[in-house]
């Protein structure tokens, strides 16, 4: 009989709330371990970037952004695929097979400006809502530093806006009628836990008024045998293997990450990235 590793209360949390965090999924080792992963990939990455903050997007400013490090980084691929973290959000979603969609570090400058409030599940082409995000502050997160804030309960108000946080200044999603009197709970979260929000829930984050960097790694899954929106919305996590509108999202791009056998880990696929050449430097992995 498997273990739960979220409590009743917490499960009925994230239903009504849409967030919630969960302790303990991390030792300090497996923190230790990770998080010097996660940044030596970063460093790595972004290293041909020499911009100072300043001469950055607003978008950029917001964040440090490397995405699929498990594909081109072996270290980093446990974290990914580790028993608890995954297992955890199949819990949350209350299904039994979830598949991982895409990692990304998003690592907050010191002076790094507020993340826009924005929802995730409009960015990608998966028709079911039934998307999660492990949010992976690697030594905590505070106020200070870059606390993530949430709207509780925006994920069952049927809003389901695409909200282009990436160029220029971005409509005020909480502007929105659906989210009427509604304000964030901004959370902070202890080293080795893990906050969770759903792909609906509408979510920012504070500025970094701290002296070091918000050291996060995000994993995001979504139910096994969702389908891709119909339309002509574009997502290397799909486009890669060539999922056609409507078709069930399933290849070596999007593997199953919960459950899996011990110590069984994924190959990363052979799939090219499409237009990554005209990508910010160290968004996607280096070409295979």
């Amino acid at each position: 009989m498997r273990t739960s590793l979220v409590s009743a209360d917490l499960a009925e949390s994230f239903r009504e709330r849409g967030f919630v965090v969960v302790p303990d999924l991390l030792t300090p080792s497996e923190l230790d371990r990770f998080g010097a992963a996660v940044t030596r990939a970063v460093m790595e990455r972004k290293q041909p970037d020499r911009r100072r903050l300043a001469e950055k997007s607003r978008y950029e400013q917001s964040f440090i952004q490397c995405q699929n490090l498990w594909e081109d980084y072996p270290e980093v691929r446990p974290l990914d695929f580790h028993a608890r973290v995954a297992g955890a959000a199949a819990e949350l979603l209350g299904v039994e097979r979830i598949r991982l969609w895409h990692d990304q570090a998003l690592y907050k400058e010191p002076g790094g400006r507020e993340t826009d409030a924005h929802q995730d599940h409009p960015y990608w082409p998966i028709e079911e809502p039934l998307t999660i995000t492990a949010w992976i502050p690697f030594e905590g997160s505070t106020l200070e530093s870059g606390a993530m804030g949430y709207v509780p309960g925006s994920h069952r108000s049927g809003l389901r806006e695409f909200v282009n946080i990436f160029w220029g200044e971005p409509d005020d999603l909480l502007a929105r009628p659906e989210l009427a009197g509604s304000e964030p709970a901004f959370v902070e979260v202890p080293a080795g836990s893990i906050a969770y929000h759903h792909g609906l829930t509408a979510h920012l984050a504070r500025p970094n008024r701290s002296a070091h960097a918000r050291a996060v790694h995000t994993v995001i899954y979504f139910a096994d045998g969702c389908h891709r929106r119909n339309g002509t919305q574009a997502h290397p996590s799909v486009d890669r293997a060539g999922i056609p509108p409507g078709g069930v999202i399933q290849s070596p791009v999007t593997p199953i990450a919960w459950p899996r056998p011990h110590g069984d880990l994924p190959a990363p696929p052979t799939e090219p990235w499409p237009g990554a050449d005209q990508m910010p430097p160290g968004l996607f992995p280096r070409s295979r």
